[in-house]
């Protein structure tokens, strides 16, 4: 095999293994199941999100929360409820287009999430 082919296979094959990891990130536009669509950002250190476009827009539901293994964590606020309660978030990857944003109360005893999809 010619040196030419080898780069542009081993090349390709760079490029495909990459795809995947790309696509994974949690970075940009959302749409959450109430129709709203926020916009994830890397912010402080960590990730930040907030409604864009929907009833609540420039509604922040969570500022630089901080990765901890495949997940973010910190404190999240929900347009929902009153502006001075504040959860315990999480945030993950579910495959490449899914964001599961988690808030939980008293500890980690009553916990509710949704299950945002990627706006292309």
């Amino acid at each position: 095999m010619s040196m030419m082919k080898r780069t542009v296979l081993a090349l390709t094959a760079a490029a495909f293994m990459a795809g995947p990891a790309l696509a994974a990130s949690p970075w940009g536009k959302w749409k959450r199941p109430n129709g709203d669509v926020a916009k994830v950002w890397k912010c402080n250190g960590g990730m930040c999100g907030a409604i864009e476009k929907g009833k609540k827009k420039g509604f922040v539901m969570f500022k630089g929360i901080k990765k901890q293994g495949n997940v973010w964590k910190g404190d999240m606020k929900h347009p929902e409820m009153p502006g001075f309660m504040t959860f315990n978030g999480t945030v993950s990857m579910v495959g490449a287009n899914k964001l599961k944003v988690q808030g939980c109360a008293i500890g980690n005893s009553m916990c509710d999430a949704e299950v945002w999809s990627r706006v292309k």
